[in-house]
């Protein structure tokens, strides 16, 4: 296997740590509206994710980063022809994380209730924004000669790519359901099981019907193998949050989450940006790559630091694992951040 192929697989790699960990916390900002019932309760939501979220986003750097580094041409074509999107995908990060923490700085009500707002808000959109972006990277866009993108943003807004926005935010929402009923206690951990029933089933027709036409279209055995683990598993985690046991459940909607991902990279290699245009001006793996020395030093640093982030980030998950509920929050109105609390 050559290095531009192990980067392509390490880039795979960092997505889906990226869709597992952001993707239950998206799920738990969206739940803050559709499961709380109030202002004690969004708290406690806030709560389960606050000292975590910020280090699920690394993978997003790490992601983009180690994209720039290894495939400068797939990077260049992607944002530039993204542009919107992951725009609107930057900004409700930058926003959703100014939520977090300025959310608790005022004791009004008003105040709170809009940065919850923005809080749910920039949970639903970058939810459904990812799965757009990447159904279009594995469809294929309009790319020239030259490695540009020539089609303009109604492009993107085909039939696929909105089932695949549509799935990720499914998936994701279903994904905070459950790491919210592993979370919580009382009444919050019951509605959260509650509602990750029927959120699950809801999910797994949209998931496969997502899955089903990206394999009709682009899939071969491997990416069918990948897709076959994702229709097992997404239903009997339904099956494991019915019957209460959280933690099975939860193992199983991010082996889903690692399955989906693993299907859309299998069905894309050796591509990485197919073009819609002329098949010949598609982005692989060989033409849009760095060096083969460039690729040898980012594998020799990803060597030495992924371990020590790996170790960093399960602890984190580790010092703050116990169960939180409504009895834990402070009657005052004016607290220190929910993202400095456990």
């Amino acid at each position: 296997m050559e290095l531009h192929d192990v980067w392509f697989v390490l880039i795979a790699v960092l997505w889906t740590g990226y869709f597992f960990l952001e993707g239950f916390d998206f799920g738990v900002g969206v739940l803050t509206r559709l499961l709380a019932r109030d202002r004690a309760e969004r708290r406690v939501l806030i709560n389960t994710i606050g000292p975590v979220w910020d280090g699920n986003e690394v993978w997003l750097l790490t992601a983009g980063g180690a994209t720039f580094a290894a495939f400068p041409d797939w990077y260049a074509t992607l944002f530039s022809g993204f542009y919107l999107p992951l725009l609107l995908i930057l900004v409700c990060l930058i926003v959703r994380g100014v939520a977090f923490e300025y959310r608790a700085k005022r004791p009004e009500e008003r105040w709170q209730t809009n940065w919850e707002r923005a809080i749910f808000w920039c949970s639903l959109l970058p939810s459904f924004l990812w799965g757009v972006v990447f159904a279009n990277i594995v469809r294929g866009v309009a790319i020239n000669a030259d490695k540009e993108y020539t089609g303009g943003l109604p492009d993107l807004l085909n039939p696929y790519a909105l089932l695949g926005g549509l799935a990720t935010l499914a998936l994701f929402t279903f994904h905070g359901a459950v790491f919210t009923a592993l979370k919580t206690v009382g009444d919050v951990r019951t509605r959260a099981r509650a509602l990750a029933v029927p959120l699950g089933w809801a999910t797994a027709a949209l998931a496969f019907a997502f899955l089903a036409w990206t394999q009709a279209d682009r899939g071969d055995a491997t990416s069918l193998a990948a897709l076959a683990v994702a229709a097992l598993a997404l239903p009997t985690a339904v099956r494991a949050i019915a019957a209460g046991r959280e933690g099975w459940s939860f193992a199983l909607s991010g082996v889903t989450v690692a399955a989906t991902v693993a299907t859309l990279f299998l069905a894309l290699y050796p591509n990485v940006m197919p073009s819609t245009t002329d098949p010949a001006w598609s982005l692989t793996v060989t033409n849009s790559s760095s060096s083969h020395y460039t690729l040898t030093i980012m594998t020799w640093l990803a060597a030495l630091a992924t371990p020590l982030v790996l170790l960093y980030q399960g602890w984190t998950y580790w010092v703050f694992r116990k169960r939180i509920g409504t009895q834990h929050i402070a009657d005052a109105p004016h607290q220190e951040p929910e993202s400095s609390r456990p």
